[in-house]
């Protein structure tokens, strides 16, 4: 009698599995095909205001390399592809940049925070730099499971409006 291994390797096998995951949509082992990459890498601050500037919540997850960072990508990577353009998805390494992540004040790591409703701050006194542009921005904490419906259920109870993909 085979065993698994010498079964995976045959052509039936291989064209069984190949039918069933054309017919079946929700197979939930199934690599997803996400096109391109909707998660965007922090380089710099001006970058990260630019994005809010753009005037979409955007969750950001503050990381350092690990087993569960691995798993956290591809539950963003999901996360932005359905979300977008509605809601914007970025990754801090945090060993690459620990002056932003630091500010954060946080001790463990990973973890994610979503900035929300970002506006213009009003000028108070004076500016030093006239090119400085201040935003408000709610940050909210992100206790819920990591995936596409933790992120769903977060954006209702923080009544945050995502329109219906469909």
């Amino acid at each position: 009698m085979p065993t698994m291994s010498e079964d995976s390797e045959s052509p039936v096998f291989n064209k069984m599995m190949l039918s069933f995951r054309e017919k079946c949509r929700y197979y939930t082992g199934y690599p997803k095909d996400l096109g391109p990459s909707r998660v965007i890498h922090f380089t710099s601050e001006r970058q990260f205001v630019q994005v809010l500037h753009q005037g979409h919540p955007v969750v950001v997850a503050f990381t350092i390399r690990g087993n569960y960072t691995k798993h956290l990508d591809k539950v963003l990577e999901e996360a932005a592809a359905e979300f977008y353009p509605h809601v914007k998805f970025m990754r801090v390494e945090c060993p690459k940049y620990p002056g932003f992540c630091i500010t954060r004040q946080q001790k463990e790591y990973p973890f994610v925070e979503i900035f929300h409703t970002p506006e213009q701050a009003a000028a108070q006194g004076k500016v030093a730099d006239p090119n400085v542009t201040k935003y408000s921005v709610k940050v909210l904490p992100f206790s819920h499971d990591l995936s596409n419906y933790g992120f769903r259920e977060f954006f209702k109870r923080h009544r945050i409006q995502i329109p219906n993909q469909e």
